[in-house]
């Protein structure tokens, strides 16, 4: 099947917006190769184009430090995802995508208060990475400033930053012969201050004069706050349907696409305001790395009772080391809220509640650990004795929420629908 071009894409869904056939595309952190796989089946079954979003620290160059995803850079991802595809006979279209690249995207950069110099150097060093394993995508986001911690970034700095990424980007494209890619600007974060619908299009407007006084091109997509946000294991926000319709609107003068972030954990209703609001894409991550922890612990619990009923002669310890890791991680933290950010270890393994709900936020960042892995292939072959397959049952229920999304989003037929109007 021949390649559409991610803004190509774009451009006719706001076009078959005008016609009630639009849809709203669902980009998707690739959390593991079981989510990549049950993402694809899921394109492919209902004919619809998808988007894989690796944030820097999901995927990035082995030397800025690699991804916790499958320890993946950009060109291991890239493998993978095509192994998924031909291992599938996988006939739609699929787009590899940076989620929030520039500087201080790692949060060991941010951490270790990097200059900018330095910061906007790594950041270059991983688009060029991006831009050489063939990614579709690129989102521009310099607003991780960590010497603006609290503070809204002047939109003077984060336009600027935005344009000169862009050009860089181009320049390294170009260099290499490669294709026309999109680039998605913005961002969801309230320190990159476009929260109002009067900046939003401020942004839009200066933006578009500076990317034509150096002959760059427009964005595929920018990111407006619709209100939603992602906290734990749930949905904390409030859709706004009206603020969300009017970014669309702004968006669509400039034949633009509103990109939503923090999707994860939305309701029927809400998911079905997204067409009517007009919201071209959505982006979910953590909701599908719960999803698969949530898997194996069900399998867990399934072995443990044939253990105790005799069947299983050694139960793997797969919840008791996903549990571990995931504490250790620490990576949690920044889905707590209040004072919760700041318990320590001795009192998260003293309380059996706040450890489960710790594994249930962070149980996906361990998935590589090698540990982890062992126990998940020993539960495998415990449970592939009384034929049930572990693994598919992972990715099945992976495809639980994804589904959801894609008959809401109207989705179903859309590639076709896409192709119609070339």
């Amino acid at each position: 099947m021949e390649k559409i071009a991610i803004k190509k894409v774009v451009q006719r869904l706001l076009e078959l917006q005008k016609t009630g056939e639009g849809a709203t595309l669902l980009g998707i952190g690739p959390m593991s190769k079981n989510c990549v796989q049950a993402t694809l089946e899921l394109s492919k079954e209902g004919d619809y184009p998808v988007m894989f979003i690796a944030s820097r620290n999901q995927v990035d160059a082995d030397e800025l430090g690699g991804g916790y995803v499958n320890g993946w850079n950009q060109f291991t991802f890239a493998e993978a995802v095509a192994e998924v595809a031909t291992n599938i006979g996988y006939d739609n279209l699929y787009y590899m995508c940076r989620d929030h690249g520039g500087p201080w995207q790692r949060d060991q950069e941010r951490n270790d208060h990097l200059p900018t110099e330095k910061a906007m150097e790594l950041g270059k060093k991983s688009y060029v990475a991006d831009i050489e394993a063939g990614f579709d995508l690129l989102m521009i986001d310099p607003t991780k400033d960590p010497f603006e911690v609290g503070k809204v970034i002047p939109l003077d700095t984060v336009l600027t930053r935005t344009v000169d990424l862009i050009e860089f980007c181009e320049k390294a494209r170009k260099a290499r012969n490669l294709p026309e890619i999109g680039y998605e600007v913005g961002t969801e974060e309230t320190n990159g201050g476009l929260t109002s619908t009067e900046t939003y299009e401020t942004f839009i407007t200066c933006l578009e004069v500076e990317l034509k006084k150096r002959e760059l091109p427009m964005p595929t997509f920018i990111v407006g706050q619709t209100g939603t946000l992602t906290r734990k294991t749930e949905q904390v926000g409030t859709f706004n349907f009206k603020n969300a319709s009017e970014l669309a609107q702004m968006a669509r003068k400039y034949g633009v696409g509103l990109k939503e972030h923090n999707g994860d954990y939305l309701d029927d209703v809400t998911l079905l305001e997204h067409i009517p609001a007009e919201i071209t894409a959505t982006n979910v991550a953590p909701q599908y790395g719960t999803e698969e922890t949530r898997a194996y612990l069900n399998l867990a619990a399934l072995e443990q009772k044939l253990g105790e009923n005799g069947r299983i002669a050694k139960p793997s310890k797969t919840r008791e080391v996903l549990l571990v890791h995931a504490i250790k991680s620490e990576r949690w933290r920044k889905w707590l809220v209040g004072e919760q950010k700041k318990v320590t270890m001795a009192e998260i393994n003293a309380d059996e509640k706040l450890a489960a709900e710790i594994l249930d936020i962070a149980g996906h960042y361990t998935f590589n650990e090698p540990e982890v892995k062992i126990q998940i292939e020993r539960m495998y072959r415990n449970l592939e004795k009384y034929k049930i397959n572990g693994q598919r049952y992972v990715i099945e229920h992976i495809k639980r929420p994804i589904r959801a999304y894609a008959e809401c989003y109207n989705l179903k037929g859309a590639t076709t629908r896409i192709r119609k109007l070339s």
